[in-house]
């Protein structure tokens, strides 16, 4: 599949419509803390890990390969998850062109405690085998270092070693806090939105600073309160689509753009193929009405950042 829909930054860049989210083989926040890499508090532990299991490396090398071929150009990544290397080879290895892809990393909490954004993404870039990252972002507001965060992420923008800035989980006090002290306006903002959160009122205050929105856990992490009911049934049999694919085709219909987690060739492909139906206003408005602010993930004002 080829020439998905892109949306427009609002710096001029060029996203595509979707994304996939690889994470990491191995990799839980639930785990033991201990880490030897001072840039990412998971990585090294998580490499020792996987690495004593090659089959499970080229596995996720390829599921990234696959991506590829099914048309996803836009990954999401973290410095959270490692330093990109498996990415560098899956790129690598796939032959495609960089320039193609669109790149996204964040820097993670526990750098931002550390304050070594320029260390972590010249690790990313290095591991990725690039000398640009498409979209930098950081994972979440971490109290108190959020915004020398975002103060160290302009020069680097600045520099271009990034073509366009993104934040993560902020509500709009957190937005509004960057506002206070630099001058650009982030392009992104990656939160948590599916039919059983939609928050509308968020979406509503980015989109009218030309925010865009990426929506994670689109999915809602297959909860059995969205992927049973009868009436998203009843349209994905309408469109001969899965529930998952109807539920995506939401997000493309409201502006968002969803990213993905599957390693899965036959997931992935599904996931994908959205692009060749449209939900009514009335379904749209049925699904909309779905909403029960419940969160599958964690809250920003109210969790442990040490554990994401």
């Amino acid at each position: 599949m080829n020439d998905l829909p892109t949306i427009i930054l609002n710096n001029g860049v060029s996203i595509p419509s979707i994304g996939m989210g690889p994470g990491i083989l191995g990799y839980s926040a639930r785990d033991s803390k201990s880490y030897t890499n001072p840039l990412c508090q998971f990585s090294y532990r998580v490499y020792n890990k996987i690495c004593r299991y090659p089959k499970l490396v080229n596995n996720y090398v390829n599921a990234i390969i696959n991506s590829f071929h099914v048309g996803f150009r836009l990954i999401d990544y973290s410095s959270s998850y490692g330093d990109g290397t498996l990415i560098g080879k899956a790129i690598r290895k796939s032959g495609i062109d960089r320039n193609t892809l669109f790149l996204t990393t964040r820097i993670s909490n526990q750098v931002q405690w550390q304050g070594n954004i320029r260390e972590c993404l010249f690790q990313q870039l290095k591991g990725m085998n690039t000398d640009y990252i498409d979209l930098l972002m950081f994972h979440w507001p971490v109290t108190n270092v959020y915004v020398d965060t975002w103060k160290e992420m302009i020069k680097l923008y600045k520099e271009g070693y990034c073509r366009a800035l993104g934040v993560a989980n902020c509500h709009q006090h957190h937005i509004e806090k960057l506002m206070e002290v630099a001058d650009i306006i982030p392009a992104v903002n990656q939160f948590e939105v599916h039919p059983l959160f939609t928050q509308k009122t968020l979406i509503s205050y980015c989109r009218n600073l030309g925010i865009q929105v990426e929506s994670y856990t689109a999915l809602a992490r297959m909860d059995d309160r969205l992927f049973r009911l009868p009436s998203l049934k009843n349209i994905a049999k309408k469109y001969n689509k899965t529930v998952a694919q109807i539920v995506l085709r939401w997000h493309i219909q409201n502006d968002l753009i969803p990213v993905v987690r599957s390693l899965n060739p036959k997931r992935q492909m599904e996931n994908i193929s959205i692009f060749d139906f449209k939900l009514s206003s009335d379904e749209m408005e049925e699904i909309d009405g779905i909403n029960i602010n419940a969160r599958v993930r964690y809250d920003p004002d109210n969790c442990d950042f040490t554990i994401l």
